[in-house]
Order: structure tokens, then sequence, then C-alpha cells
């Protein structure tokens, strides 16, 4: 704090910080003291005039770099004159009289009086300075809004023929895009009338690849929501986020961002999940985001059957056991079984469904004091989501013991819901085949097509009925496709990257928030459930010496596909030139070589088609008609051109081979290319790496 000397005249300290009453008793006592000083000393009291008022000169020009109010220099300049004014008068005719001291006391009130008024004053002033410069952004961001708003109801009229009344724009934090809300014309107009030009939206707005408008509902059937996104934020590929914080099966999962870059999440404590995508689209990424959501959750147990040698759950699994297959101290599984071969499958399936019916029973008491029909789940009660890796096609299959599996499966998802056991399929395509099954539909809400750019196989009007505007060229990306949930409708999104080395971090990081099994269950799922991580049971995990016993279709030994002829196995040529080199001679012969199971009593020669170790004659025609595929070669066959070369000698109907065709397709043997009258049927040791349409 600054302080004057006596000889210089009244104290004005403005830069100390007083307040109104405290700077008024400051400068009242400091008057008196120099005027009283003054008198006894006989000073001039024309000095303290000169001081006063270079004190009033000093304090405006300083009020005016401050940018104060003429109020606030007026009052200070009157200040200082004021009190020196006083000053002078007291050295002159006697400081402590009556009239010197109550004169003073009045000046002092008044000068307290009048600092608390500008001080208000100069509050009020800041205050709506700043409201000045908000309401500057405010209109300079509503010049903004005002001009998409312009643009837009321009666009939808020239595109859609309709003209909207925007009322709000809403441009996204992440900077991505903008939300347009708008109200429908009168006269009945729905949103999806904007929905199914998004894709001519796009186009006239000149949006980047991998952005859209899309529409959507709004607060009520009058209303629309169109999110434009401006930047192609699925191009990129990010990693899996290293936030390996607890989550739980009410709070919701993270699967993948959407275009404006914010997580979705999905919410399956009543609600089961389909993910599709063909090879190459990222869906066993998916799968491992999938688990990494669930090893995360402290109310979850993840039971995982994959029969292609298990290799989903494997990374998942590794990193808890040792070499010998015993458990490493301090480390669960990520996930809390695992099946890999049809027998375990069919184990794990009769242990959920056991789980199911035993909490129907056990835990009625503790429904009835929650007051609820559906069983309370917590770490002490975890759910069981149960994810099937390839689990539509196994819905699908033809085969006896597949079929054994898709019951157990649908009973499942039919009969659990309540119980907290659900389920994650997995399928190759979104075909009407794969999504024919009406449980899936029905119980599935929550929905993932991944499309990598891939067009064969994938119908999204199957996945997400309903929805329009939807392309799957919109997300050429691997890893990219489209997301539905009941809490957010069908639209662009990507999944992120997680790498082996991730998954090991993430199994360390959450070990100590699985759940275990609680004890009505785990009582319920009996020694199978008890003994899943014997070493006995799992030596094939550590197996590297042959591949592990599938339930995948048998393949052409020697080869990677092609057709399964027992008989072939003597021959000394390689299976894959002996098979060629059948089919044509079988083609060239008109059949002529084959004889009917029972009938030929010879040896059969080593140049012709050796058919013995069929069964019947079904069988027969069924695998001739996968020669024909095959020989069919690069340019393919249809269903009808294979139908009537087996009329003649087996009586096979169109009907027929198109079952045929449908399974191999399913299975992978043949590839299906084009479509409508167009379609065609490619063996896939002749099918080009990325079929097209016609």
């Amino acid at each position: 704090m600054t302080t004057n000397t006596a000889s210089t005249g009244p104290v004005w300290d403005w830069a100390a910080g007083h307040g109104p009453v405290t700077g008024a008793l400051s400068a009242t006592t400091g008057c008196l003291a120099v005027a009283t000083t003054g008198a006894a000393t006989g000073m001039p009291p024309g000095w303290a005039l000169a001081v006063g008022a270079a004190g009033a000169i000093g304090h405006t020009i300083s009020s005016l770099r401050e940018r104060l109010s003429g109020r606030t220099i007026a009052m200070r300049s009157a200040s200082w004159l004021i009190g020196a004014g006083w000053t002078t008068w007291a050295m002159a005719t006697g400081p402590l009289t009556w009239a010197a001291i109550g004169s003073l006391a009045t000046i002092g009130v008044g000068m307290g009086a009048a600092a608390r008024s500008t001080l208000l004053y100069e509050e009020a002033r800041e205050l709506e300075a700043i409201a000045a410069n908000e309401r500057q952004v405010a209109r300079e961001l509503s010049a903004e809004r005002r001009a998409i708003a312009a643009e837009w109801v321009d666009r939808v009229q020239r595109v859609c023929n309709i003209t909207l009344r925007i009322l709000a724009v809403e441009i996204w934090p992440t900077g991505t895009g903008f939300t347009i809300d708008a109200e429908l014309p009168p006269g009945g107009t729905t949103y999806d009338r904007i929905a199914q030009h998004s894709a001519a939206l796009s186009a006239d707005a000149r949006l980047p690849h991998g952005c859209t408008a899309v529409a959507s509902q709004g607060i009520h059937q009058g209303r629309v929501l169109i999110d434009v996104t401006t930047v192609n934020v699925l191009s990129e590929e990010r990693t899996y986020p290293s936030d390996y914080s607890p989550l739980s099966i009410y709070t919701g999962i993270p699967w993948g961002y959407r275009t404006n870059a914010e997580e979705i999440c999905v919410y399956l404590r009543e609600q089961c999940a389909l993910v599709v995508g063909p090879t190459g689209s990222g869906k066993t990424n998916m799968v491992h985001v999938i688990l990494a959501g669930f090893a995360r959750t402290t109310d979850v147990l993840t039971w995982v059957i994959d029969l292609n040698a298990g290799s989903a759950g494997l990374p998942w699994v590794r990193p808890a056991l040792d070499a010998n297959g015993t458990p490493v101290d301090g480390v669960r599984p990520g996930i809390d079984w695992l099946a890999s071969t049809y027998e375990e499958a069919v184990l794990m399936l009769d242990a959920a469904l056991a789980v199911g019916l035993r909490r129907k029973v056990a835990y009625q008491d503790l429904m009835a004091e929650r007051n609820t029909d559906q069983l309370p789940i917590s770490a002490k009660i975890p759910q069981i989501m149960l994810v099937v890796d390839e689990g539509a096609e196994i819905l699908t299959s033809t085969d006896r013991r597949m079929k054994e599996l898709a019951k157990k499966i649908l009973e499942v998802i039919r009969m659990l819901r309540a119980m907290g056991i659900r389920t994650v399929l997995t399928a190759l395509g979104a075909t009407g085949s794969v999504l024919g099954n009406l449980m899936i539909r029905r119980e599935a809400k929550a929905r993932v097509c991944l499309t990598g750019g891939e067009v064969e196989g994938m119908d999204l009007s199957k996945v997400f009925p309903g929805s329009r505007g939807l392309r799957v060229d919109q997300a050429p990306y691997k890893g990219a496709g489209f997301m539905g949930t009941p809490e957010s409708a069908a639209a662009l999104f990507k999944n992120w990257r997680i790498l082996p080395n991730q998954i090991r971090d993430i199994v360390l990081a959450t070990s100590d928030l699985h759940p275990t099994l609680d004890g009505v269950s785990s009582k319920a799922a009996g020694d199978t459930y008890a003994s899943r991580w014997d070493p006995e049971r799992t030596a094939w995990m550590r197996d590297t010496t042959h591949t592990p016993a599938t339930d995948a279709p048998a393949q052409t030994a020697g080869s990677a596909g092609g057709l399964n002829l027992s008989a072939l196995r003597g021959d000394r040529e390689s299976a894959e030139e002996a098979l060629a080199r059948k089919f044509r001679e079988q083609i060239d012969a008109e059949f002529a070589t084959f004889a009917e199971p029972g009938t030929n009593t010879e040896q059969p020669t080593p140049s012709g088609l050796n058919l013995s170790a069929l069964q019947n004659e079904d069988n027969a025609a069924r695998q001739v008609a996968l020669g024909l595929l095959f020989s069919a070669g690069p340019e393919g066959t249809g269903a009808s051109a294979i139908a009537r070369a087996l009329a003649k000698e087996y009586g096979t109907t169109r009907q027929t081979v198109v079952g045929w065709l449908k399974t191999w397709t399913a299975d992978g043997t043949a590839v299906r290319v084009g479509t409508g009258t167009k379609a065609r049927y490619v063996h896939r040791q002749h099918a080009p790496d990325n079929p097209s349409e016609d």
C-alpha cells in the first residue's frame, strides 16, 4: 500500500483497494491531520489547494487510461478538490472548531455515498460489456446458423420438393457437422420423404466421401432432424480407447463411434445383438471390441462359441494360462468360457439352459422383494452374454449336429431373457437365408452391419427394415458400416482397431473387475462349468502340432476347397489335378462313365470318375452338380443349366439345384455373382477375389 507524506496535502490513495467506507474515512482523517499540522506550523493554505488540484489532474489521467466512466472520473476529481478546499479553509480558520469538524464529517459521508454509487455503476458497466461481447459472438454464430438454415431450406426444396421451416441449427462440439431441427409442412408430410433422398442431398451439398445427410424423426411426427456430417471420420483408423474403467450392463457398452465422433453404446440387459460382416470387413476385430467391452463390465460373464478353432476367444484366454495350462496367479481370462468344438458347445449351451431354468425358481423371493419380473443383475448375480461367432450360419445350417446346436441357441434366446442370459450372434452376410429366422429378427434389436465396401450379400434393408437412405458405398472402409439400436436409429459408424498386445493389456487391467458366477447358477452348471479351465480340457489351446478338429464342412485332402471324394484319396496324382482331369472327362463323355450304385460290379478304371463311395442317387446327383460347377470355370453357371444337365440321368429339378447352390454359397464352396436373371455361381477355386455384379 502506498502512502503519502503529510506535506503533500490530502491523502487520496485509490490504488490501495479501499472500499467506499474505508476510502472516505481515510480521506477525511488525512485532511484533518494535514489541516491541523499546517495550522500549527504556519503552512501557507494555498499549498494544500495546489496539491489537491494536482491530485485531481493525476487521477483524471489514470482513470482515462483505465477507460472508466465519466461519472467515476468526476467523482474522483471532485473528491480531491473538495478535500483540498476544506483543508485550505480549515488551516486559515482553525480545524478544531465544531464548524470545521462537522463540515468534514459531511464531506466524508458524501464521498462514501458517491464512491459506492460509482462502484456499482462500474460493475454494471463491466457486466454490460461482457454481455455485449457475448451478444456479438451469438450474432456471428447466429449469422452462420441462419446461412446454414437458408442453404438447406433451398436444398430440400430443390431435391425433395418439400418446404421446411427450420427451427434450430446445432453445431456439433466435435466440429464434424451439424444437426438441423425443422418443422415439416402441413398436409401429412413425413420425415422419410427426406430420408429417402439422403444420397441426393449429400451429393447436392458436395459433402466429402463418407459424409452423409441423414434424416430421422424429430420430437414429434411433424418435426424432422437432419444430421449433416462435414468431416469424414470413418476414413481414419482409431485404436481402442486406453480407458479401461469399469462399465455396467445398465450404463451401456461402447461398440464404436458415429460420424460426429461420439461413442455409440449398446444396452443388452434385455436385448440380443446381431453382427453381420463378410470376410475382410473387420468382423473379427468387431468381435474383439465386443469382448473388450464385456471384459470391462463388473456384472457380465462372457461365454464364447467359435467352431473355427476358437480363434475369436483364444487371445482373451492365453494371457491367463501358462505353458502347462495352469492359471496364472492374479490373472483371470478376459472371457469366462470358450468352446471351440461341437461337444464343448453342447456342454456350454446345456449349462446356460440349466442356469437360466434354475434362476427362474431360486430367485423368486429376490424378484418379489425388488418388485420386478426380471432378475436384478449385479456383480453378485452377473448376466451371461453368449457370443457365438458365425452363429447365424449355425441357425440356418442343414447339418444334423448344427441343427441340434441351433435348437439350443434358440431356446436360450427365447426362454432366458428375464434371467439375464443374452446372445451376440455374428453372420457372414446380410441375406434372407441368414436373417430369415423370426427369433433373430425379433430379439436381436441391436444390429451391426459391417460392409467394408462389399456389395454382394449386403442387403441393408434386411438388417435394418424401415430405414431409408442407407447405402453400402457410404462405408467403404474396413471396420465401417451401419449400426442401429432401439436407442439410436441405424446410421453410419466405425469401430476401433484393437490389436493382440492391447487385448493382453485389457485382460491384465480388467482381471479384478470380472464377477464370479453366483452360487445358485454355479451349482446348476455343475462340474462341466467348474472344470472348464482344467489343463485336460484346454490342451487344444497349446497343441501346435496340428489343427484342432472343427465342425466346419469337410474339405478335399490336399486342397483348401473343392469336392470331397473319398474314392480319390488313393490316387498318386494330386487331388486338384485328379479332380480337374476327371471332371473334364466326365463332361466329354456326357456322364457315360458313371454307374448307379449297386449296378456296377466292375472295378472303376483310373481314368473314370469314381463315385463308388456315394451312398445313394441323390448324393450322386449332388456331387455331379458340384462337378459341373467346378468345370464351368471362372465364367460360372446357373441353376437352370445344371438342372437341364441332370434331368435326363437323375430327374433332378431346378428347385433342388437351387437349394444345393444356396447351401454351397452359405458354406463358402460357391460364390454368387450378379443378381436377378444375370445371377450365376462360380466355384470358389475359380472365383475372383472381389466378385462384382454384372
